[in-house]
């Protein structure tokens, strides 16, 4: 089955520890897809400026994503220039010139519009509410958010959970969002506004899956070094929604599996800048990921006393 993303096509500029990268592939619709194209075929409807490099999103496109949605408008596109110090869970941000992206108005061609699974990347809610107008009858619909809209978008925010299946935040974001302290706490909060399922990343420790009745924890894939963090959320979505994309079971058992390819491709995604690893991977090292995060929680149950 197939997954419509909606959300930024941006150039970043990214410094770390480690080394530099300028103007390379970023947004939160290029990362998604980058993971996302592994599993099923996927859309992607955002802007990008008359300046934007074209022959960057060539990787994404013979990898099969559909840009059809991508519209071009006249003007500069959306750039975002940031830092990081050895501390790598944080950015500082230290230019964003949102270009065209600032009058970013998500128009869903009509043969998209039936897409069973939509991931409404971080954009304004409003925009994201707009996007849900035009769909119809998706099987799951899932949406990630960010700190700029819980504190200037609040209502327009809280009004989307009650429109979506699932939502993906980080815990800063969850206990901001519901100003619960208590991670369990604000799953429950976020889930009693609608969603059926809250996704809480947890960055290097790993993610929490919530639903009504149970709790599924997937553990930080230990790397030896984090190249650039950058994406490593919307890679996380990729991996998610494009498993239960490709299986078209939105089981609770298959609902963890989807945590694990998950993180397995938010693993990836640190591994070097933009979206470099990603693209690159085949299925095969996927697998063997997804199985060395088997091995990293499997063990023998006590016997009875």
């Amino acid at each position: 089955m197939s997954v419509l993303v909606v959300g930024s096509v941006a150039l970043d500029s990214v410094e770390t520890p480690f080394g530099k990268a300028e103007e390379v592939l970023g947004g939160s619709a290029n990362m998604f897809a980058s993971a996302a194209c592994h599993f099923a075929p996927v859309h992607m409807v955002g802007v990008i400026g008359t300046d934007y490099p074209m022959e960057k999103l060539e990787p994404l496109k013979a990898k099969g994503v559909d840009m059809s949605g991508v519209e071009v408008a006249e003007g500069e596109s959306f750039r975002w220039r940031a830092r990081y110090r050895h501390d790598l869970n944080s950015a500082e941000t230290l230019e964003t010139r949102l270009g065209v992206f600032s009058h970013f108005r998500p128009k869903i061609p009509a043969a998209l519009a039936g897409s069973p699974f939509v991931f409404l990347g971080n954009i304004d809610p409003r925009l994201q509410l707009d996007v849900l107008k035009q769909v119809t009858n998706p099987r799951l619909v899932a949406c990630d958010t960010m700190n700029f809209w819980i504190e200037s978008r609040r209502p327009d925010l809280i009004e989307l959970l009650n429109h979506v299946d699932l939502i993906t935040i980080n815990d800063a974001e969850a206990r901001q969002l519901t100003e619960e302290s208590n991670l369990v706490r604000a799953a429950r909060w976020i889930m009693d506004r609608g969603p059926k399922h809250v996704v809480i990343k947890k960055g290097e420790h790993g993610a929490f899956l919530f639903t009504g009745t149970s709790v599924f924890f997937a553990p930080g894939y230990p790397l030896e070094s984090v190249f650039d963090p950058t994406g490593a959320g919307d890679s996380f979505a990729g991996g998610f929604i494009g498993w239960l994309a490709s299986t078209g079971d939105l089981s609770e058992e298959n609902m963890r599996r989807a945590v694990v390819y998950g993180s397995a491709m938010g693993s990836f995604a640190v591994e070097k800048f933009s979206n470099y690893r990603t693209i690159e991977l085949t299925r095969p090292e996927i697998e063997a990921r997804v199985r060395e995060f088997h091995r990293l929680v499997a063990f023998e149950a006590p016997l009875p006393a």
